[in-house]
């Protein structure tokens, strides 16, 4: 046991004399936002998820309006007490839809 204490004792002393500087940009400052992240190609990393969410919405709600056309389809040509397992399907659809939309939205 005193053998470990007396070597470790030197390991520990060197460690705690290596340099602790790291730069300025690297130690988040209190009170201080983060810089914003840039991709490898120089664009913001922030503006690049927006674009792309814009596209998924734009894609959803394409698909948002054909599904519910089709389903008020279903309702004109179908009988009040039957209801094809397949309408059922594509308001499950329009509900994940709806909520991927809702969250990108809400996502900054």
């Amino acid at each position: 046991m005193r053998r470990i204490c007396l070597f470790l004792i030197p390991v520990l002393l060197a460690f705690a004399q290596l340099p602790q500087d790291l730069p300025p940009e690297v130690i988040p400052q209190p009170g201080q936002a983060e810089p914003p992240r840039r991709l490898p190609n120089g664009k913001l990393q922030r503006d690049e998820i927006l674009k792309a969410d814009y596209q998924k919405n734009v894609a959803d709600s394409a698909e948002l309006a054909r599904l519910s056309q089709e389903i008020k389809l279903d309702f004109d040509k179908g009988d009040r007490f039957l209801l094809p397992l397949a309408t059922l399907k594509k308001l499950d659809t329009i509900d994940k839809l709806t909520k991927n939309i809702r969250g990108r939205l809400k996502r900054f």
